[in-house]
């Protein structure tokens, strides 16, 4: 039995009255289909926003706030992955798509084409098209032991059909993959044989367990460096993505003058709040978020444990990183009628899930479920699940 812990006293009706829009968009439901966690924050991050309003730092980014955070995050990637990055070529900026609108509208054509490994964070199958490029869908294969690897030969052969960047989200969503550095100096040798760029999301690194431990693709050479645009922020380790801040980390010197003539428009969005929050997140938040790193990677056994318990045909593989679970209803009895799954368990279960069909070609018949929650709430969801199923059974 798990020793009882403060997360354990969160309550549906308490995260429902705080108002999030995972909360309260499904008046009714119990809510895992958006990637927030329902534990708050670290407190040294409320208490410097409170610090930030009682001194009305709510205007415009100033200069030394923006500096602050650059050498905050140097400090950070340096410390946690042996990534040495100067200041200056670390950029505030609203969050991982602004970073990639700018990243595809500068280094690509109109009507270039964009590598994107399947299943794949939603807003990358829209945003795209709707900056003028096309998608490329290469959906992952299975590799040893199951695990989904990157499809190096389809990649290759994309890139030799025309397309000029790559999507690379590491750690993986919604899939939960860590890859390894062998895994990434494999890619690494497809894009650069192709001249191609990389965009690097690396929003969940901090979010790990095991021995799985994140590299920054740009860290492992000069060669990489030099192709590669990296995002990251501390929104979703320490649960603050309505504060829009993140980081676009410049490694190329090619790049960054590149760039120079739209730093300002690359930092425009980024607010101060969000910008003092992701400082503090990264200079002092390590102890709280060690602490839900252990409270979720208990879910990730949890729920593998309900659903052997409640739903066994529905197959799930614990993620190496995220707090993103990965469903596969593909092996449930085909009892939803003209319904998606997603749909089936909001209607039948009042369990919000995000449908896997948008996360690309290669997730129809799967859900994408968050683990960040307190673990009665995600045995509610589970059983919520299995009764639905089983109605319609008898």
């Amino acid at each position: 039995m798990n020793t009882p812990h403060r997360f354990d006293d969160i309550k549906v009706d308490d995260l429902v009255a705080q108002g999030s829009m995972k909360w309260t968009r499904n008046p009714g439901h119990l809510s895992a289909f958006v990637a927030e966690m329902d534990f708050g924050t670290a407190p040294v991050i409320t208490q410097a926003l409170h610090r930030a309003v009682d001194s009305a730092q709510l205007g415009y980014l100033p200069p030394a706030i923006k500096e602050d955070m650059a050498h905050a995050t140097s400090e950070y990637l340096l410390a946690r992955y042996q990534w040495d990055i100067p200041t200056e070529q670390i950029y505030p900026t609203a969050d991982v798509l602004s970073a990639y609108s700018v990243v595809v509208e500068k280094f690509s054509p109109p009507g270039a084409s964009v590598i994107l490994p399947t299943p794949a964070y939603m807003p990358f199958l829209t945003l795209t098209p709707a900056l003028g490029r096309k998608i490329i869908q290469v959906p992952m294969i299975s590799g040893p032991g199951g695990r989904q690897d990157m499809d190096l030969d389809a990649i290759a052969t994309a890139f030799s059909e025309g397309a000029e960047v790559f999507i690379l989200c590491n750690p993986h969503n919604p899939l939960g993959r860590v890859y390894t550095r062998e895994e990434l100096e494999a890619l690494a040798e497809v894009v650069e044989a192709h001249k191609g760029l990389v965009f690097a999301d690396e929003i969940h690194a901090p979010l790990t367990f095991g021995d799985h431990h994140h590299i920054p693709y740009a860290s492992l050479s000069t060669i990489t460096a030099n192709h590669t645009v990296t995002a990251t922020s501390a929104s979703k380790a320490f649960n603050i993505p309505g504060l829009k801040c993140a980081q676009l980390i410049v490694s190329s010197a090619a790049h960054q003058e590149a760039l120079k003539d739209v730093a300002f428009m690359v930092s425009h969005g980024s607010a101060t709040p969000g910008v003092i929050a992701n400082t503090v997140a990264y200079r002092s938040g390590d102890a709280w978020l060690a602490e839900v790193l252990d409270y979720i990677n208990i879910n990730r056994t949890l729920l593998r444990d309900l659903l052997a318990e409640h739903i066994p045909e529905m197959r799930y593989t614990a993620p190496e990183g995220t707090y993103i679970a990965w469903l596969d209803a593909t092996g449930l009895p085909d009892i939803k009628g003209e319904r998606s799954w997603a749909e089936f368990f909001s209607e039948e279960a009042q369990v919000a899930l995000t449908d896997g069909a948008l996360c690309g070609d290669a997730g129809v018949g799967h859900l994408r479920l968050m683990l960040a929650t307190p673990h009665h709430i995600l045995e509610k969801i589970v059983k919520a699940m299995a009764e639905a199923l089983h109605r319609l059974k008898v």
